[in-house]
């Protein structure tokens, strides 16, 4: 006979059902499938995995509810699972940088539209590294380049070289903790950065799930959005070698301001390329 004190299985259909209800509840977007991811991590399985199982354990349970809570308190999901994926890679999150986004990757295609030789020895650096996505992309589609990305958290520095190594791209990329460029000798190849861009008053409008838990430092661009990007244009003509390229990501709006600091700086504006909604996202120039 089944000992009375023995907890019943906990039925995943169930818990889906009821996750889903609470994530819905709360405003979340697709709120099934985050349900379904979060059980996933929870179960150790993937999203294919849950199709194997009817029940989870106590222990996995547990892990669960503690997720769960911390979604419902719109906690990014990158940040309770500890990963995501940017172009072709795995990377590790935490609450010292950003989230990688899906619009930064146009940055990434505008670099292979405007270098398209893979086979390139490119220099490169990443100012504002953060996870290290935009610099370790690159390095991953150019197998003989070399680069150096720059954080001024030094959390996040720590975190872009953890990166390097799980991706297998440690040996030809340094990260260094620094405002900018500062003692970083060029000239460069290619440059990439996403600064800060948000104006300061426009913080406050974000999402719960961004404006609570990831770093403002990473996202205020000051009263105007472009306390960055003065920064950059007095940086890049130092650090691109002749006919080298920097590579910017924009905020919305910005590709009228943005790009005429650039050709005040001397640099010329080659294309700039929009993300799959339409917006002027990467801002390629040359010097």
């Amino acid at each position: 006979m089944k000992d009375a004190t023995t907890p019943a299985p906990i039925n995943l259909r169930h818990l889906l059902h009821d996750a889903t209800q609470q994530l819905h509840a709360a405003g979340i977007e697709a709120p099934q499938r985050e349900a379904r991811l979060l059980v996933a991590h929870a179960a150790r399985t993937d999203l294919a995995g849950l199709l194997r199982i009817d029940t989870l354990t106590d222990a996995a349970h547990a892990r669960f509810a503690h997720m769960l809570a911390r979604r419902l308190r719109y906690e990014p999901m990158a940040y309770i699972i500890g990963q995501t994926g940017f172009w072709s890679l795995d990377l590790v999150v935490s609450p010292a940088t950003l989230i990688p986004r899906a619009d930064t990757e146009t940055l990434v295609e505008a670099v292979l539209d405007h270098l398209p030789d893979r086979n390139a020895a490119l220099r490169v650096l990443d100012i504002g590294t953060g996870t290290g996505c935009l610099l370790l992309a690159i390095l991953a589609e150019y197998p003989h380049a070399h680069g150096t990305g720059t954080d001024l958290n030094p959390q996040a520095a720590a975190l872009a070289s953890l990166n390097a190594t799980r991706n297998g791209l440690a040996a030809r990329s340094n990260m260094l903790c620094c405002n900018w460029a500062d003692g970083v000798e060029g000239p460069f190849d290619l440059v990439l950065s996403n600064p800060p861009y948000i104006p300061h008053a426009d913080l406050a409008t974000l999402m719960p799930d961004v404006v609570a838990h990831e770093p403002a430092r990473a996202l205020d661009g000051g009263p105007d959005g472009l306390i960055a990007y003065r920064a950059l244009a007095r940086a890049l003509p130092g650090l691109l070698a002749p006919g080298g390229l920097g590579v910017l990501e924009l905020g919305i709006g910005q590709d009228g301001s943005v790009p005429a600091l650039m050709r005040a700086a001397g640099l010329d504006v080659v294309e700039i390329r929009p993300d799959l909604g339409g917006i002027g996202r990467a801002l390629v120039v040359k010097k």
